[in-house]
């Protein structure tokens, strides 16, 4: 399929998962070189326009909106495995096969693993590990700014694994200490990992500025 869509701009979607979920894709000027599927869609799908005046190739960021349940657990079980198993595999079903397939058939985009990344902030960053701890062969890297504690790395790591970009803030201690322990963890199973500690606290604009960073160590290459 052709790709004839790129204009600098948000298209979204709404799909059947959990009564009407959103997703939107950010479609680059040229066709897309590289793919980032994210969570807290409704965040981060909007940081596409970042990457256009960065060093990094052409890409496409898909970001799956997060529950409207006000109650944060709700989140948190979405996306992390370690609280409800079935919520967390029905949302992964959707994240990983619903979506892409979306953005295959409507877009014309899929691309291989090395040139597809998966990007979270926060309890969504645990989803990126997830999803790249299970998924090496779709999701060739990894982003995670500022991860939750609730998804630990597993005793035993499985072979392959994506590559990693871990970052968190010098005022959130907590949350760096979670992305240390990721990045000693993939490091110990020989994992090409990087982690950065930026100027900054929870939720701070730190996450969108890495954004960029992450993007080109993972595809100028």
């Amino acid at each position: 399929m052709e790709y004839s869509l790129g204009m600098n701009e948000l298209v979204t979607e709404m799909f059947e998962y959990d009564g009407g979920r959103q997703a939107a894709v950010y479609l680059p000027s040229d066709p897309p070189e590289a793919v980032v599927y994210a969570g807290d869609g409704q965040l981060i799908s909007q940081w596409g326009s970042d990457l256009e005046q960065a060093d990094v190739p052409p890409t496409m960021v898909v970001g799956v909106y997060r529950t409207d349940d006000p109650d944060e657990m709700a989140r948190i079980e979405e996306y992390s495995p370690s609280f409800n198993p079935e919520l967390f595999a029905a949302h992964e079903k959707f994240f990983v096969e619903d979506v892409r397939e979306w953005v295959r058939s409507r877009f014309g985009v899929a691309l291989p693993a090395e040139r597809t990344a998966v990007f979270g902030v926060s309890a969504s960053a645990e989803l990126a590990l997830a999803m790249g701890v299970r998924h090496p062969d779709i999701y060739g890297s990894v982003f995670a700014a500022s991860p939750g504690g609730g998804y630990q790395p597993p005793d035993v790591m499985p072979s392959p694994l994506p590559r990693a970009y871990l970052v968190a803030g010098t005022e959130e201690p907590w949350f760096m200490e979670n992305a240390a322990r990721w990045a000693d963890a993939l490091r110990d199973a020989d994992a090409d990992v990087v982690l950065t500690e930026r100027p900054g606290n929870h939720g701070d604009p730190f996450w969108q500025a890495e954004f960029p960073r992450m993007a080109a160590w993972a595809f100028s290459r």
